[in-house]
């Protein structure tokens, strides 16, 4: 019997061992990804407090009918941003989450960096 991997159990780690690595600070926060099959969605994240600082994800209202499209990763990247730059916030760190830096994820990160976050 062949025995299949659990993709979702080979991202979480991933996204553990990434996270041995990098951490968000006051001054650099980390901008975190979770895609779903339907959605996706994005956090920036102040590692030494614990606290989300802003966010942004697909399940909101403004983004009725769209959720699982590289176009709804791009407003989602460009949200995050202008909320992000209206808390003064500029540098980030960017973790993927581990998943792969393709489709919706690359989308989400050019997103936030047209809306002026730096990574």
């Amino acid at each position: 019997m062949v025995k299949r991997t659990d993709s979702n159990q080979q991202r979480l780690k991933r996204h553990i061992r990434v996270r041995g690595k990098v951490s968000g600070t006051a001054e650099r926060p980390r901008l975190a990804v979770y895609r779903s099959n339907a959605n996706i969605a994005a956090q920036i994240i102040d590692d030494v407090t614990g606290k989300t600082l802003v966010s942004a994800n697909t399940y909101e209202a403004a983004f009725e009918g769209i959720g699982s499209n590289k176009e709804a990763a791009r407003k989602v990247g460009n949200t995050l941003a202008k909320r992000a730059l209206e808390k003064g916030i500029t540098a980030v760190v960017f973790d993927r989450g581990g998943y792969i830096y393709h489709g919706r994820v690359s989308e989400l990160a050019e997103g936030a960096r047209e809306g002026g976050l730096k990574f």
